[in-house]
């Protein structure tokens, strides 16, 4: 089984994908559309994982293996459903399978090449379930809620503004807008009209933004407003000329737990990982043969720390 795995992990994503296609297609060319939407269906029914699902020269593999395997293949393998990602999985075992009798039979397996490249891949494999182990499998919720609060507590407090703007290519159009919003029109109905920024459908409203979002000459004039007033000159950016109303000020909100809390894991992850290796690294003996390749990887562990 794990040589089954370890073979799969040479091919490439076009020799997948040929299979998925085809399995997938069949697949659903098979399907009833009661089939496809019914989860009660027998179609969609969870497969037994120790049910056998392919005997290959007398070696039995079950659905938690293809299941195991799948997730070695490519990344999008994850994206199909379930039961079209196994059978595409399964296409790909045979495949596989079939190629690597005969290169045992060539005794490509022997060279010494293989077997170099089989001992990184074990390596990497035992690397991974004990990172998965010892770091991924230990980070709760908990853990990430409260690095969560202490990002958030260590923010440095800064406002934010919403404006609008109405965006054109010269400034002697700006000018006659001002004019325009003078003599009492809508600046928003303007906006609309005039407008060549995306942002004119909804009248020219931005939103809300923090300091380093918007191109400085924007930035300084938009904070710069009264709520309510808008610029009596035109601002101009690399984008052409702008008029920008000021609608709101206030303190920048954080971003919301859920929206971030995944970005906040692979924090929590990336440091618990350096401090693993950290620590670990001390219990292997490590011998350079140049001196410089010594101090560049030094210098490169040092800065990711």
């Amino acid at each position: 089984m794990n040589q089954l795995r370890k073979t799969l992990s040479f091919m490439t994503a076009a020799v997948f994908f040929t299979g998925i296609s085809s399995v997938a297609m069949a697949q659903d060319a098979g399907k009833t559309d009661a089939a496809k939407t019914d989860p009660a269906s027998p179609a969609a029914a969870k497969v037994d994982p120790d049910k056998v699902l392919v005997t290959i020269d007398g070696a039995k593999i079950t659905a938690k293996e293809v299941d195991q395997i799948s997730a070695d293949l490519d990344p999008q393998f994850a994206r199909l459903p379930d039961d079209q990602r196994r059978l595409a999985a399964l296409a790909a075992i045979i495949d596989i399978k079939s190629l690597a009798a005969k290169a045992e039979a060539e005794k490509l397996d022997q060279t010494s090449d293989f077997k170099a490249r089989m001992q990184f891949l074990r390596d990497r494999a035992l690397h991974n379930d004990y990172f998965k182990q010892q770091v991924v499998d230990k980070i709760t919720d908990a853990d990430i809620r409260a690095r969560y609060d202490k990002e958030i507590a260590a923010m440095p407090p800064q406002n934010e503004v919403r404006a609008r703007h109405i965006l054109v290519k010269t400034k002697e159009e700006a000018e006659a807008i001002i004019k325009q919003l003078d003599g009492g029109a809508s600046f928003e109905d303007v906006a609309k009209e005039k407008s060549t920024d995306g942002s004119a459908a909804q009248g020219g409203d931005l939103g809300y933004f923090g300091p380093g979002q918007m191109v400085p000459e924007f930035e300084k004039a938009a904070t710069a407003l009264e709520i309510g007033k808008y610029t009596k000159e035109p601002v101009q950016t690399q984008f052409g000329f702008h008029i920008i109303k000021l609608e709101d000020k206030r303190a920048q909100q954080p971003p919301a737990f859920d929206q971030v809390k995944e970005q906040v894991k692979s924090i929590l992850i990336r440091e618990r990982y350096i401090e693993l290796v950290k620590k670990d690294r001390g219990d292997l003996k490590v011998e350079f043969a140049d001196p410089e390749t010594e101090k560049a990887i030094k210098a490169a562990t040092e800065a990711q720390q």
